[in-house]
């Protein structure tokens, strides 16, 4: 029986990589949106698809709309996110909580949601989209709020990793630069490329990692990012 997949963000950039890819490793699809006015379009290249409204920024939204599909996820990938990089932390306190709620707080809605039903069908792999900018390794490197609440998605990463069991694995990423609406123009990946370590990790076999913070190097291979 084919796994089934949630992705969040799932109408643009990374989010829609990582959902063509998913699909053709044969995975069934569960896309969460902010804005219904995807669907169709979504529907017209996944048309096997659940298309899902899930309004990160607001709680009410998660509990919701996830009840009636949560026992169904086998893969959860926490891809959403937003960049407010012209708010510093001490002038705008409502971009930070937006931030901490989208990047944070809202993948660890879901995640407390959908983890029993993966402990219960003793499978599960849960991908958190990250970034090196959230990495006190590689200097916190990220504008205001974004670099704090992808550090606070790190460490979330790293606490629930002890609470789950074996084989419902639970790793943060970093995509890299890539060229998206968030990333601009400049940057050097694609969305297809940055999209390749989240399908490594939701296709982990029952002996790969867990509780780890990883990136795919330009060559292609697996490498470890400092918390």
């Amino acid at each position: 029986m084919s796994k089934v997949a949630l992705v969040t963000g799932a109408n643009r950039g990374i989010g829609l990589a990582i959902s063509r890819q998913l699909s053709s490793e044969g995975l069934k699809l569960i896309l969460a949106v902010r804005d219904l006015k995807y669907k169709e379009e979504l529907l017209s290249e996944f048309p096997q698809a659940k298309i899902v409204k899930i309004d990160l920024n607001n709680p009410h939204s998660i509990e919701e709309e996830i009840s009636e599909f949560a026992s169904e996820v086998d893969v959860l990938i926490n891809n959403a996110g937003v960049l407010f990089s012209a708010d510093k932390l001490l002038e705008s306190s409502s971009t930070f909580y937006e931030s901490m709620q989208v990047m944070l707080e809202s993948p660890y809605e879901l995640i407390k949601k959908i983890a029993p039903y993966m402990i219960e069908k003793k499978f599960g792999r849960i991908v958190n989209v990250s970034s090196g900018w959230g990495s006190f390794g590689e200097s916190l490197g990220g504008p205001h709020a974004y670099g704090v609440a992808k550090a606070s998605l790190n460490a979330l990463t790293v606490a629930l990793n002890r609470e789950l069991p074996d084989n419902v694995k639970i790793n943060a990423m970093c995509p890299g630069w890539v060229k998206t609406r968030m990333g601009g123009e400049a940057a050097p990946r694609t969305p297809e490329f940055g999209a390749k370590m989240a399908i490594h990790l939701a296709t982990l076999d029952e002996n790969g990692p867990s509780g780890k913070f990883l990136r795919m190097s330009d060559e292609q291979e697996i490498v470890e990012v400092p918390w």
